[in-house]
């Protein structure tokens, strides 16, 4: 019951925020009383630190997960792209600054985990790009590594990029588009232009 609990309750944080989130809704939601969830979580902060640990382990195994299929290294960061936007819902990001004001210590530990995942990944997808001569050999991997994420974590603010005028799929698309043709060769160049299906 702990895990159902866990997993019903991130998935309403993902589409209503945190603010939103009561004992009360996730009860009523499950059809259990709110006595079934105090017994496994004494606070909604229990309850929303667990599910960020849940949401953190879902989306790094399954990014290894497609990063052991061994793809062409364009067409993996597409389909890491696309896998942690079906995951994290991600056409509604108002969730993910919910988060960060009402639980910052919480948003802060998962931040530090999240870089130090995402940069091992991003790191090796970049050495394999240049090892297959889809990359430049002459960037700077740290630099760009932090500067890819960076931009992934600064598209979601709202008050820069208003829903009313991009939807998140297309900030998504624009902005992995605009970071591989920064750092591809011509090989690479040519393999983004000859597989548009990969944006779709």
């Amino acid at each position: 019951m702990r895990e159902k609990i866990i997993e019903k309750s991130t998935e309403m944080f993902l589409i209503r925020g945190s603010k939103g989130l009561t004992m009360d809704t996730i009860a009523y939601e499950m059809g259990i009383s709110k006595k079934t969830i105090y017994k496994y979580f004494n606070t909604k902060r229990e309850l929303v630190k667990a599910g960020s640990e849940y949401l953190f382990h879902k989306i790094t195994n399954g990014i290894h997960e497609i990063m052991e299929l061994n793809e062409n290294p364009i067409k993996e960061m597409y389909l890491i792209k696309d896998f942690i936007f079906k995951v994290l819902k991600s056409e509604n990001t108002s969730q993910y600054f919910q988060f960060q004001k009402y639980f910052p210590k919480i948003y802060q530990s998962l931040m530090t985990r999240q870089f130090a995942e995402m940069d091992k990944c991003i790191t090796k997808n970049i050495k394999k790009g240049m090892e297959q001569g889809l990359y430049n050999n002459e960037i700077n991997i740290k630099l760009i590594s932090r500067f890819f994420y960076i931009g992934v974590n600064n598209i979601k603010d709202r008050t820069i990029f208003n829903p009313k005028h991009f939807s998140s799929i297309e900030i998504s698309d624009v902005y992995l588009n605009f970071y591989l043709r920064a750092i591809c060769t011509q090989k690479g160049l040519d393999y983004l232009n000859n597989h548009k299906n990969l944006k779709k």
